[in-house]
């Protein structure tokens, strides 16, 4: 920053580099181009088939938290003015929630088209957890590393089954035990065009490594869970609104009950929701395209 005239001219060339390099990183330059990926999560790869293996192992609650999974929820939809909703809902912090509210009024009308557009913007259930990567054939640079994993119900269903298995033959499993719990195969396949994980199976329960010197440095390397669901990380009601009113082009008064219909509605049972728990219209499968979506959305 020059205090006089003379000092302008000499740092004339000086001034040049720093402001080539403001212009870089303001316009998604090489230098300091932005990324919407979080390098510290894994994500399976596929081949062209959509089929993919890979075997992980989930672990144990990082460092002073108690449990090894933070469960999210979320919503991901495009409006009809072709602006994209992607973000976190306040229903998983228990907490009321704009878009929910907004659903529950169309799924209440008693109108199928109003259900349509309900489903179509679903919360979507997913879990983040710590896992060790045993192998990964399609990146074997991954292996041997501490990664967060984001899943769906299915696979923590697949988790739950060997916490709480459905026969009394069968003997309760901690998946996230290092020392008794047992590797994922991670089986993908594409069904009708999503990704399936039918086939994962968790294999026979043994240590994640006989050292524990091994064990203690891969349960060193975890992430903290807790801050994907701090209240901090989650945008207020008002501005979840102001967003959802923006996308759907709602107005303030009109966002949180149905479409006004020119014939009345005649209905014999009210569906009532509690959008803090579950709803017809929420999302449970182990999808994807989110990422996809976060790079469309605008801000």
């Amino acid at each position: 920053m020059a205090t006089n005239f003379a000092e302008l001219k000499r740092q004339r060339n000086k001034d040049l580099k720093k402001l080539t390099e403001e212009v870089t990183k303001v316009s998604g330059g090489t230098t300091e181009k932005k990324s919407y990926e979080d390098t510290r999560f894994w994500r399976p790869s596929v081949d062209k088939a959509g089929n993919g293996y890979a075997v992980i192992r989930f672990l144990p609650s990082p460092k002073g938290e108690d449990i090894p999974w933070v469960q999210l929820w979320s919503h991901s939809f495009q409006g009809p003015t072709g602006k994209w909703f992607i973000e976190n809902s306040l229903t998983t912090l228990n907490q009321k929630d704009p878009v929910s509210e907004h659903n529950s009024a169309l799924w209440n009308s008693g109108i199928e088209s109003d259900k349509d557009i309900a489903r179509k913007q679903k919360r979507r259930l997913s879990y983040i957890a710590n896992v060790y990567i045993v192998k990964d054939p399609a990146n074997p640079e991954n292996e041997g590393e501490v990664k967060l994993f984001k899943f769906g119900k299915k696979i923590f269903d697949k988790l739950n089954d060997l916490m709480n298995p459905e026969f009394d033959d069968e003997t309760p499993v901690n998946p996230f035990d290092l020392w008794e719990g047992a590797n994922f195969k991670l089986k993908i396949r594409n069904v009708e065009g999503y990704r399936n994980y039918d086939k994962s199976e968790f294999d026979t329960p043994a240590p994640a490594s006989e050292d524990d010197d091994d064990l203690e440095r891969i349960w060193s390397s975890e992430f903290a869970l807790q801050e994907f669901v701090s209240p901090e990380n989650f945008k207020t009601y008002d501005e979840l609104k102001s967003r959802l009113n923006f996308v759907l082009d709602l107005s303030d008064e009109s966002s949180f009950s149905a479409p006004a219909r020119e014939e009345p509605v005649v209905q014999t049972r009210k569906e009532t929701v509690d959008e803090t728990e579950s709803d017809p219209w929420a999302d449970d499968s182990d999808d994807d395209g989110l990422t996809y979506f976060e790079k469309l959305a605008e801000a």
